[in-house]
């Protein structure tokens, strides 16, 4: 019988190199770190910051902490041990050895992760990719033992199978058969765009730092189920679902994956790919944690990433979410242009999508003449269009709106009478 993974015992360490800058306290970075352990249900016994000089390059840490990691591993008979770095495999190997446990690294977890929570066959194409990058200088030994306590994601194989006996060529095909596949999934998905595209509904993007919240208000503005744990990475693969605004025009809202920082640079092909949306939309829910210590510092983490993704001048709104966990005196502290909501809740959300259908509004003033039998092209404008004024001329009525450019490019073609 398969172990189940809550029951691998798990020690978590984040070695900190005293000196080096960072805007993350060492604590929040071994917080963190635990709870991605947690979101693969590995049962974090205990987790300890190592504090370190330099990088030792045998073992990382020095040979102290390593003596004293393993008298800790061995009290709390932990069978894993996450390191909260980037290990050579030259240094998991001699740790695993030392500490009679298996050893992986913040890479190693992540990857992990991104595989237990791919549902669609191009996300877990994605995670595959990313975990053959990871194991091309390692070709062995890298994923056995969560996979024998889950039984694998049924493409990281495990002793005895097939990826002990893979070597660096067959590993080099592999990744070059999987860049394929999603090559022809990428082109697949630009043609949904386009055909959505036709749809002249304006697209919301929900961005944030993972657990911010987003799956929550995700549901909360669509009134649907999608699943929405206290979990790193419970979302993965994007959701897509039509909302309908206050001006009774709709709307395409998306969740997507949640950020982090430091991600492996094996998995940031494939967050690209995920953030395509974020890249097509016409409007950016940036979800916060103002419940967080860390807020600030996800912030920046966040917003990072969208510079790296070449996200520029796109119209973003700046939500803050769980003040029903913080202080009624902190709400008022709120600067402005920050809208202060609770997903789980619902407070605040009502506001939230007043503004949302009033950034998306925008666009010029139009005046045309339209034949009043076109009966269809004048309900698509009163639909679409915003401040709509018309006024009876002969066979003709004479209209004046303002509408978004997505809407007016669609007019101007005639295609809303396809």
């Amino acid at each position: 019988m398969i172990e189940d993974s809550r029951f691998t015992r798990t020690l978590v360490v984040h070695p900190h190199i005293t000196g080096e800058k960072s805007h993350r306290s060492p604590k929040s970075r071994l917080e963190e770190a635990a709870g991605l352990a947690e979101a693969l249900d590995l049962q974090v016994m205990d987790k300890v910051i190592v504090p370190l000089r330099q990088i030792t390059p045998a073992t990382y840490i020095g040979k102290g902490k390593v003596t004293e990691i393993e008298a800790l591993a061995a009290q709390r008979n932990a069978k894993l041990v996450v390191m909260d770095c980037r290990l050579s495999p030259v240094q998991q190997r001699n740790l695993e050895k030392t500490w009679a446990a298996k050893v992986i690294d913040r890479t190693a977890l992540i990857i992990e992760i991104f595989g237990a929570r791919a549902r669609t066959s191009e996300g877990k194409l994605q995670v595959e990719l990313a975990s053959l990058e990871y194991q091309k200088s390692r070709l062995v030994r890298s994923w056995t033992h969560l996979e024998r306590q889950r039984g694998g994601f049924g493409f990281m194989a495990g002793p005895g199978e097939t990826q002990i006996e893979t070597d660096r060529r067959m590993i080099s095909d592999r990744i070059a058969k999987i860049k394929r596949d999603l090559e022809s999934a990428r082109r697949t998905r630009g043609l949904h765009r386009k055909s959505r595209a036709k749809v002249p509904y304006p697209i919301i993007a929900l961005v944030g730092y993972t657990n911010a919240g987003k799956s929550t208000l995700f549901n909360r503005l669509t009134k649907s189920k999608v699943v929405a744990e206290d979990k790193l990475f419970a979302t993965l693969d994007p959701t897509m679902r039509i909302i309908k605004l206050p001006s009774n025009r709709k709307a395409i809202l998306s969740d997507t994956v949640g950020f982090i920082s430091d991600l492996p640079t094996e998995l940031v092909a494939s967050f690209r790919a995920t953030l395509e949306e974020v890249i097509e939309a016409d409007l950016i829910l940036h979800v916060r944690d103002v419940s967080s210590e860390e807020s600030d510092a996800e912030n920046r983490d966040v917003l990072s990433v969208l510079e790296n993704l070449g996200i520029k001048n796109k119209p973003m709104l700046e939500v803050l979410n769980k003040i029903d966990l913080i202080a009624h005196t902190q709400i008022g502290e709120i600067g402005s242009g920050k809208i202060p909501i609770s997903a789980l809740t619902g407070k605040g959300s009502g506001q939230l999508l007043q503004i949302i259908d009033k950034k998306l509004t925008g666009g010029k003033k139009i005046k045309i003449k339209i034949p009043t039998s076109e009966g269809k092209l004048i309900a698509w404008i009163y639909e679409h269009g915003e401040e709509v004024h018309a006024k009876p001329d002969s066979d003709f009525l004479q209209i004046e709106f303002k509408m978004n450019e997505k809407n007016l490019a669609r007019l101007k073609t005639e295609s809303v009478l396809e």
